[in-house]
C-alpha cells in the first residue's frame, strides 16, 4: 500500500524502501547503511557470533522484548542467538527453535504454490483474474496473476479499511476467508491502472489465495503442507487457521496503552489480551485477517531451509524461477534499486546482493533473507509488532537497523560491522 495512516501500515508489509508502509522505514530490509568502507576479510566465526549476540542485546535493551537471530554463511555451523527481556521470562523462556508468525513472508510460499500449479499447466501468470474468480475484482479482465503477485495491479490494500481493525486488535474472533478479505478490499477504487505501477497490496494476494483454492478445490492450508512443508521436513511451518499454535511459540507484545507512542493514533493503542510490564500479549490473536497476505508459522529453522530449497530449484522448474526471480522497481523514480518478483524482494546491500522477504503482524517482526543460490540464509525476529515499537522509537529503530546491517554481512560471510 501507498497509503500513510496507521490502519493501513498494521498490515503484513514488508520493509523495503519506501514499501513496508510507503515509508522508508528504519529497519528490515533497507540495509544500505554504516558498512566500513573497504573491509574483505570475514572475520572469525566466534567473533561474528559474540557481535551479533551484542547486537541482540542492544535491541533488547533499547525496549524490544525478545530477538531471535540465525545466521547461515553457507561455510559452517549456523550461528543462533535468543534474547530477551527480564520480564518476558515469566511468560516464556525464548528459544532458537519457537515457532512465531512469519507475516508478510508467507507471500513467497503462495507464490510457490502459484508457480507450481503454472508448471503443470493448471493455470497461467498471464490469466486474468476474471477466469479464476468472475465478477469478484472490478476491472479483472484486465488484472493477471502476475500483476497480484508483483503488486502491480492497483487494488487498494484491505488493511486500511475499518474493517480490518479490529481483527488487528484482537478484539474481533470472526473468520476471515480469502473471499471475504478480497471483497473489503475492491470496496475501494483501484489506486491505477493494472500494470502501470508499483504498490504493495494485501488484496492482491487475498485474491491469490482465492484463485489457489478455486483452481485446486484444496485449502491453503493443505495446498501449504503438501505442496511445501510435508516435502521438505518442515515440522514447525504451517498456515494457521486459527489462534493456537502446533509447537513452543514466541510470545509477542505490543505497549499497553499507557505505554504506546504517542505516534500511535488512539484507535491503535488498545490490544486485546493479558497485560504486565506496559505490555500487552499479543500471541492469542487469530492471525486470520493475514489470510494468503500472512497466515504462515515458522520457525528461524525451517523457513532457512525453505529459502534454501526454493532458491537452489528444489522447490520449482528452472522456468518458474526464473519467473519468481523476475522484478518490477518498487519505486519508480529508483529503476535499479529494490525490486519485487513474485512473492520475493531482492536488494543489493554493500555486504552482497540478497532476496527476501519481509513480515509484520502484532507482536512479531520478521526478515528472512538468502542469496541467490539458496546457500546462504539470515533470518531474524522481534518479537515485538513495528509500527507500535520501531517507527516511534528512534533508539530501538537505530539497535534493529544496526543488527540487520551485521545479520546481512555475517550471511555473506563478510565483516560485521563493529566486529574486530
Amino acid at each position: 500500500m501507498s497509503r500513510c495512516d496507521v490502519s493501513s501500515r498494521r498490515a503484513v508489509r514488508p520493509r523495503w524502501p519506501r514499501v513496508l508502509v510507503a515509508a522508508v522505514p528504519a529497519v528490515g530490509l533497507a540495509l544500505a547503511a554504516a558498512f566500513p568502507a573497504g573491509a574483505v576479510a570475514a572475520p572469525a566465526g566466534n567473533e561474528t557470533q559474540a557481535r551479533l549476540r551484542q547486537l541482540a542485546r542492544e535491541v533488547v535493551a533499547a525496549g524490544a522484548p525478545g530477538v531471535l537471530v540465525r545466521v547461515d554463511d553457507g561455510r559452517g555451523r549456523p550461528v543462533e542467538i535468543a534474547e530477551q527481556a527480564a520480564w518476558t521470562r515469566r511468560d516464556h523462556v525464548l528459544k532458537a527453535g519457537d515457532e512465531f508468525r512469519m507475516g508478510s513472508s508467507t507471500k513467497t510460499m503462495m507464490a510457490v504454490l502459484v508457480l507450481g500449479l503454472a508448471a503443470e499447466g493448471r493455470l497461467a501468470l498471464t490469466d486474468p483474474v476474471d477466469k479464476w474468480l468472475p465478477g469478484k475484482v472490478p476491472g479483472g479482465a484486465s488484472i493477471t496473476l502476475r500483476m497480484l503477485l508483483n503488486h502491480t495491479s492497483g487494488l487498494y490494500d484491505y488493511t486500511g479499511d475499518p474493517a480490518i481493525r479490529p481483527s488487528m486488535l484482537g478484539t474481533d474472533r470472526r473468520r476471515w476467508t480469502p473471499e471475504k478479505l478480497l471483497a473489503v478490499g475492491v470496496k475501494h477504487k483501484p489506486l491505477f491502472a493494472p500494470g502501470t505501477r508499483w504498490s504493495y497490496s494485501n488484496t492482491g494476494y487475498a485474491a491469490i489465495g482465492a484463485v489457489l483454492e478455486r483452481v485446486t478445490g484444496t485449502s491453503l492450508a493443505d495446498l501449504v503442507r503438501d505442496r511445501i512443508t510435508r516435502p521438505l521436513g518442515l515440522d514447525h511451518t504451517y498456515y494457521a487457521t486459527d489462534r493456537s499454535w502446533r509447537g513452543p511459540y514466541a510470545r509477542g507484545y505490543e505497549p499497553d496503552a499507557a505505554h504506546m507512542p504517542p505516534a500511535v493514533p488512539a484507535a491503535f493503542r488498545r490490544f486485546a489480551g493479558p497485560r504486565h510490564d506496559g505490555h500487552v500479549d499479543v500471541s492469542g490473536h487469530d492471525p486470520g485477517w493475514g489470510g494468503p497476505a500472512g497466515a504462515v508459522v515458522s520457525t528461524t529453522r525451517d523457513w532457512a531451509r525453505f529459502q534454501s530449497a526454493l532458491m537452489s530449484g528444489k522447490l520449482l522448474p528452472a522456468d518458474q524461477l526464473a519467473q519468481l526471480r523476475t522484478t518490477v522497481p518498487m519505486d519508480a523514480r529508483h529503476p535499479d534499486g529494490p525490486g519485487y518478483g513474485l512473492g520475493i524482494q531482492t536488494a543489493a546491500h554493500p555486504c552482497g546482493t540478497f532476496w527476501g522477504h519481509d513480515g509484520g503482524m502484532p507482536g512479531y517482526l520478521t526478515t528472512g533473507l538468502t542469496d541467490r543460490t539458496g546457500g546462504r540464509t539470515a533470518a531474524v525476529l522481534v518479537s515485538a509488532e513495528f509500527w507500535a515499537e520501531f517507527e516511534a522509537d528512534p533508539k530501538l529503530a537505530k539497535a534493529a537497523q544496526a543488527l540487520q546491517t551485521a545479520v546481512t554481512c555475517a550471511m555473506f560471510g563478510k565483516p560485521v560491522p563493529g566486529a574486530s
